[in-house]
């Protein structure tokens, strides 16, 4: 007699069943970035609508001389959500440029972005050593103490503003407390502006962003045996400048039941009911202040656009 396969629901599976029977409906949004998703994100970049990546870019293209100088030589750069490294080079280039060798740790929970970020950094950075890190920081920053050397931790894109601003400081206090004396943070912020610009970047002509968002939908339909029908559900991007964020939502078009088989659970949708699945904070220089002190760090430089929609800070440990 063959004995029957199990199969074991992904570690993300008590996520998803929390987030969906609770009200209002959330899904975590890491599941954002397998495969498919990390390639869909890397469109979105590219997309006129989509400011942030070649403002910080523009940033980064105009001030790593700048930042290279503060940061002095002899780091080992250890990047928190790498995705592709598609800005990183021009940081690490100029690293590079003061100090003979620069061991680089993309550290990031796809293992494609990985791949392609590590491919892209030893093809344009021949003095940069890559050693690539899959994880996912629901996990914890313990893997930062294995690293060895006076460490420049980069967080940039904004990933910051993915947090509650409760849970961005108890990130950065994790972050802060296995780092050491000597170590510094580079952090990337997208600062508040007019919603005419904010929505349109969350929410583009080509729908390239809303094919992002319900991709989370066909993760658990490929993962955890959902049936979602990805045309049953729209994409909803909303600035709510109470909270300085955008918010992300899924949102049901009409009244129906989903099954998740691996999780042998039944989810009802009433008919515009919506799932959340991110929050992206927009900063002002006060709040980014507080943020950075809460969590234990010390700003020390900031670096602008032209039109301050971004910026990226420089903090102390």
């Amino acid at each position: 007699m063959i004995a029957r396969e199990l199969i074991v629901p992904p570690q993300f599976a008590p996520e998803v069943e929390q987030g969906l029977i609770g009200f209002p409906k959330t899904l975590p949004s890491k599941l954002f970035y397998d495969e498919g998703g990390s390639a869909l994100f890397e469109e979105i970049t590219r997309l006129p609508e989509y400011y942030l990546t070649r403002t910080e870019l523009r940033i980064l293209r105009e001030r790593a001389g700048e930042i290279a100088q503060a940061v002095e030589p002899g780091v080992t750069v250890v990047e928190l959500g790498s995705g592709t490294a598609a800005k990183t080079c021009t940081l690490l280039e100029a690293l590079g440029r003061r100090q003979i060798r620069v061991p680089y740790y993309p550290v990031d929970i796809s293992p494609a972005a990985l791949n392609e970020a590590r491919d892209r950094v030893e093809t344009q950075c021949p003095n940069v050593y890559v050693h690539p890190v899959p994880k996912d920081f629901s996990e914890g920053f313990g893997f930062l103490r294995d690293i060895p050397g006076r460490k420049l931790v980069l967080y940039l894109g904004s990933s910051i503003g993915n947090f509650d601003p409760d849970a961005a400081i108890e990130m950065l206090s994790s972050v802060r407390t296995r780092l050491a004396p000597g170590d510094a943070l580079l952090l990337g912020t997208d600062l508040v502006k007019e919603a005419s610009i904010l929505v349109p970047a969350y929410d583009d002509e080509r729908g390239v962003t809303a094919e992002f968002n319900k991709n989370i939908l066909r993760r658990l339909n490929r993962e955890l045996g959902a049936n979602f029908d990805l045309d049953l559900f729209r994409h909803i991007a909303l600035w709510n400048p109470d909270q300085s964020r955008m918010e992300i939502y899924l949102e049901s078009l009409r009244a129906q039941t989903i099954n998740i088989g691996l999780l042998r659970l039944r989810v009802r949708f009433a008919l515009g009911e919506r799932i959340h699945t991110e929050n992206s904070y927009k900063y002002t220089m006060p709040m980014v202040g507080a943020m950075l002190s809460s969590g234990g760090f010390a700003l020390d430089q900031s670096w602008f656009d032209k039109r301050k929609w971004f910026a990226l800070h420089l903090a102390r440990v």
